[in-house]
């Protein structure tokens, strides 16, 4: 009987020792890999201070400072999978309140045109097939999506940090901002349903549409 629980107690252990081997060597990879992240990370934000010096950029509307403010940015990005960077800007402007309304809208229009050009060939197909639509009303209804994406980014665009610099006289103006790729996705789901009832078009898929729609893209 001694001999029986002796032999239990054993199997207990190796199996034991086979379940936590391999979390022990996960746990070290994971540490290993986030070690070679953070170095990455650092070497990143030291170059891009680096930059912003070399080239005379300065923080705007902030007291804090750029090194703070990057800083701060980065590990913005890092609380979440879904945070994006995007960065609006304008080369020439006069005022910081000017130079900062040209920043957001640059970012609003450009977020937008890369939102309809994302989606247009696949809703394009879809009208013309479902509706027996002209080019012309498919345009439309492309154009109408664009500018309610527009409208509804700016409720998801959230600014990180902006920096300004002298451009012969003129001042060259960035803002960085925070985008949650989740929250993005269901305003541009919005700007497709504001869209289609705006131009009074019908897609038999567009349940499907709307899936696509939310998922992310490049914002390249």
């Amino acid at each position: 009987m001694k001999h029986l629980m002796k032999i239990a107690v054993m199997a207990l252990i190796a199996g034991a020792v086979c379940t936590f081997a391999p979390q022990t060597s996960f746990a070290q990879l994971s540490k290993k890999l986030e070690k070679k992240l953070s170095k990455e990370r650092d070497n990143e934000y030291k170059k891009k201070i680096k930059e912003y010096k070399k080239e005379g950029w300065k923080l705007a509307g902030s007291s804090r400072s750029i090194e703070v403010a990057l800083l701060e940015h980065y590990q913005k990005i890092a609380e979440s999978e879904e945070n994006k960077e995007f960065v609006g800007e304008v080369s020439q402007c006069k005022s910081i309140n000017v130079c900062k309304n040209f920043a957001l809208s640059n970012a609003q229009n450009r977020y937008a045109n890369l939102a309809s050009g994302n989606v247009k060939g696949r809703i394009s197909s879809l009208l013309r097939a479902d509706a027996n639509l002209p080019e012309i009303e498919v345009d439309k209804f492309i154009a109408a999506y664009e500018n309610q994406v527009k409208a509804e980014v700016s409720g998801v665009l959230s600014e990180s940090y902006s920096i300004v610099k002298d451009n012969n006289g003129m001042k060259e103006y960035k803002t960085f901002f925070i985008m949650n790729e989740e929250k993005a996705g269901m305003a541009r789901a919005k700007a497709l349903e504001r869209s289609l009832l705006e131009t009074k078009v019908a897609i038999k898929e567009a349940d499907e549409i709307s899936k696509f729609v939310q998922e992310g893209f490049s914002l390249e």
